[in-house]
């Protein structure tokens, strides 16, 4: 009975991210002009979101998996 219960909660919590996703992706769907070090770029604003938020979440993983690697070798 929990177990059905938790399925559907998640499913309804990642209903509601997809539908909050396509609505920020149709909202920032106009081009941008963006520097990167010494080159230039066009883009639509979401791409932007979307490559900024991989970037940060990316670097926090490997941010976080290099202080629990250093914490498990002073064991």
């Amino acid at each position: 009975m929990k177990n059905d219960k938790m399925k559907t909660v998640k499913l309804v919590a990642v209903v509601v991210l997809v539908v909050l996703a396509v609505i920020i992706f149709w909202q920032n769907k106009d081009p941008v002009d963006t520097h990167i070090l010494l080159v230039h770029v066009r883009m639509s604003r979401a791409l932007l979101l979307i490559l900024t938020f991989g970037l940060g979440f990316l670097t926090g993983v490997l941010v976080a998996g290099n202080f629990l690697r250093k914490k498990h070798a002073k064991t």
